[in-house]
Order: structure tokens, then C-alpha cells, then sequence
């Protein structure tokens, strides 16, 4: 896959749910790329200019309103950032509410609502 036709990213590091993520994009004519780190987010947003960013709350080292603000910066269109994580983390899922995600989520909303959201979270 080319930057050119990446629609979204993903920012996870774990491979195994990546790929549930990705067979559903693929599913739905939409390519996702995973990336495991927000500089590697960061780097592939400036080139791929993605419809969408799915970010996982729980990455670490993560700092969601610090990245939210230099992806706002690296990107004309501020694309659509979709988050989830653990439902028994709700002050977590609250702060990516505040610090400006799209869309929140609890990891397993996120699994139900998959094939039928993902174009609406990565297409442009």
C-alpha cells in the first residue's frame, strides 16, 4: 500500500486486532496502515493526508491532546479521530472526549459498531 492510498490510520500496538481492523476496512474498499508510535502517526499523516485516525487511548506513552494539537497542524483537513479503550477506564475514554477525539469509544462498542462504521470513520 502507498501513502497515496492509505484512508486511515491506526495507532496501536497490538497486530493481532490490527488485522480485524483492516479486514473490515479492506471489506468496505478502504485501506487502514497500523502505526505503533504518534511520531510514526505524525509521519504518516503529513504524507498520507488520511480521511481518519483510529487511536488506541491506551498506547503508551501516549499524549492524546499533544498529538491531537501537531496532528491538527500536520494536516490541511483535519481528518476524523475515532478512540477506544477499556470500558472500566472511563476517566481515560473522558479525557480523549476533552482533549477533542470524533468519536469515543469503549474497546467493545468499538468491535460492535466495526464493519458498519469503519467508512464512516475513514473515508474522506
Amino acid at each position: 500500500m502507498t501513502e497515496a492510498t492509505c484512508h486511515g490510520l491506526m495507532l496501536c500496538d497490538d497486530l493481532i486486532f490490527f488485522s480485524r481492523v483492516s479486514g473490515a476496512a479492506r471489506a468496505a474498499g478502504l485501506t487502514v496502515r497500523m502505526v505503533r508510535s504518534a511520531a510514526d502517526l505524525l509521519t504518516a499523516a503529513r504524507a498520507a493526508q488520511p480521511g481518519g485516525v483510529i487511536v488506541d487511548v491506551h498506547n503508551p506513552g501516549l499524549d492524546l491532546p499533544a498529538l491531537l494539537a501537531v496532528l491538527k497542524d500536520a494536516c490541511p483537513e483535519m481528518p476524523r479521530v475515532t478512540a477506544y479503550g477499556s470500558h472500566v477506564e472511563a476517566a481515560v475514554l473522558r479525557a480523549a472526549r476533552q482533549a477533542g477525539c470524533d468519536r469515543v469509544l469503549p474497546r467493545s462498542q468499538f468491535v460492535e459498531e466495526l464493519e458498519g462504521q469503519i467508512r464512516e470513520w475513514l473515508a474522506k
